[in-house]
């Protein structure tokens, strides 16, 4: 018997989409058990891994919705690593499939989990072999059996999420972490041993050091502790800001006179993926970078203390903030003003850093535009279909297409580039959570908010609902 590919899809496990509409509650008790199922292999290490040698991808963390040497080891890593190729190969048309039909999309949603699954097999592999996650000696195969086991788990859960609760597990994942790391660094009244603040050690939140060092009279340090809390709030609400500016498309329903709606375009069009393929990429280098330098090979550069890069290709992409003792270069350089030390040296790798950032968003906005159904094309035939066109022009999908030509190819230009900006914008200013971090944690749960606005309003319980409205 011969097994054609399309076969060879329907092996990988999946999970089955709902029969009729989910109402709010349904959602939301699918969404709570995912995400407390991804907290406890967060927390969950696995058996016979060495912990020496892992601080060095804590910095990773936040990015990829991993716990080092747990269960979710891996992360989204495999499915963003999955969906780049595909997108790729898509884009390039190399792979000739028309995502806007169900058996394309059909054929792309498939293909992109059996690469997830396959990703998790190599790169749990690669990670124990090439000692990102050491293993102790004769664990090796079992080690590698139980990261890979989490990724695939994660890879599911994705796709429960995917069809049974609120937006995406990618994105849930990421949303989830950042969340509660930003909560733990603004008001965790502890220090970092977990013992009570004393006047020779602080507590890690930024809002307890206020007080303590107001208390204590050290304005040098209130500044700087300030700063931090200041610019993650403005980031916050220039996120929900430029989220909220977008471009309008008149229709009419060409059966009802004088009767229409607008179609709108937001200024993020491609929203959080870019930025997510982006990181993953780099982390990406980056793992592999230490892992070549590690046996002797330093082709993308040489590592210093924390996995730094010093040199190398690395040293220009890798975000400078990580090297800054403090939160953000903003504050190393007001606390100099103010003591009158010697002002930190402003490193040269920001402005190839930023470059990279934004050329690599602007890349994966344009690619996931065309290959996630935003295209002009697929929007035009979206439009088409609910019976409605552009007021002045005849019914005719082709001159909608033409109208969409004009802002959306642009608008995912300038969504990558927004997106990029912002991204190295508050890594700069120091923002809590990172640059990276805040900016998926708010528009992620930006754009939850809105799909829970737009679908769900009518079946919440009544004081949620006011709350939203209002």
């Amino acid at each position: 018997m011969q097994l054609n590919y399309r076969d060879l899809l329907t092996i990988v496990p999946g999970i089955e989409g709902p029969k009729k509409r989910l109402n709010f509650n349904d959602k939301l008790k699918w969404t709570g058990i995912i995400v407390i199922i991804y907290f406890i292999m967060g927390n969950i290490t696995v058996w016979g891994v060495s912990p020496v040698g892992l601080e060095r991808f804590e910095f990773l963390q936040t990015i990829v919705a991993s716990e080092f040497g747990s269960l979710i080891t891996l992360g989204i890593v495999p499915i963003v690593n999955a969906s780049i190729i595909l997108q790729l190969l898509t884009g390039s048309d190399i792979l000739q499939w028309d995502t806007s039909t169900p058996e394309g999309k059909k054929m792309f949603m498939g293909t992109q989990k059996l690469l997830a699954v396959l990703f998790c097999l190599v790169q749990a592999t690669a990670f124990v072999s090439f000692g990102a996650v050491p293993a102790q000696a004769g664990m090796t195969g079992f080690v590698i059996a139980q990261i890979a086991a989490g990724g695939i788990l994660i890879v599911l859960m994705d796709e429960v999420i995917s069809k049974w609760g609120f937006g995406s597990g990618v994105s849930l994942f990421i949303a989830s972490g950042v969340s509660l790391e930003i909560v733990q660094r603004l008001f965790n009244p502890l220090t970092a041993e977990g013992t009570l603040p004393t006047m020779a050690e602080g507590a890690v939140g930024y809002v307890p050091q206020v007080f303590q060092t107001l208390a204590a009279g050290n304005f040098v340090e209130t500044t700087a502790a300030l700063i931090p809390i200041l610019f993650t709030v403005l980031t916050f609400f220039l996120v929900i800001y430029l989220n909220s500016m977008k471009v309008e498309i008149p229709l009419a329903f060409g059966q009802v006179k004088g009767f229409g709606q607008r179609y709108p375009l937001n200024l993020l069009y491609t929203s959080v993926i870019p930025i997510i393929f982006t990181h993953a990429m780099l982390a990406n280098l980056n793992i592999l970078g230490q892992m070549l330098a590690d046996r002797g090979m330093p082709l993308l550069g040489r590592f210093g203390e924390g996995g730094i890069p010093e040199s190398g290709l690395l040293y220009w992409i890798y975000s400078p903030q990580a090297a800054t003792p403090r939160d953000g270069l903003l504050t190393e350089i007001v606390v100099s003003r103010i003591t009158g030390a010697p002002l930190p040296e402003v490193t040269i790798a920001w402005f190839p850093y930023a470059a990279a950032v934004c050329g690599l968003t602007i890349i994966f906005s344009v690619f996931w535009m065309k290959t996630s159904g935003q295209d002009s094309k697929t929007v035009a035939e979206r439009i088409h279909d609910m019976g409605m066109s552009v007021p002045g022009y005849r019914r005719d999908k082709r001159i909608i297409k033409r109208i969409l030509d004009r802002y959306i190819p642009y608008l995912a230009v300038l969504s990558g580039l927004f997106i990029g900006l912002l991204s190295v914008f508050a890594d700069f200013f120091g923002a809590v959570g990172g640059g990276i971090g805040l900016l998926l944690a708010t528009m992620i749960i930006y754009r939850m908010y809105e799909e829970l606005a737009q679908q769900h309003m009518e079946d919440m319980h009544p004081a949620l609902r006011k709350f939203m409205s209002g």
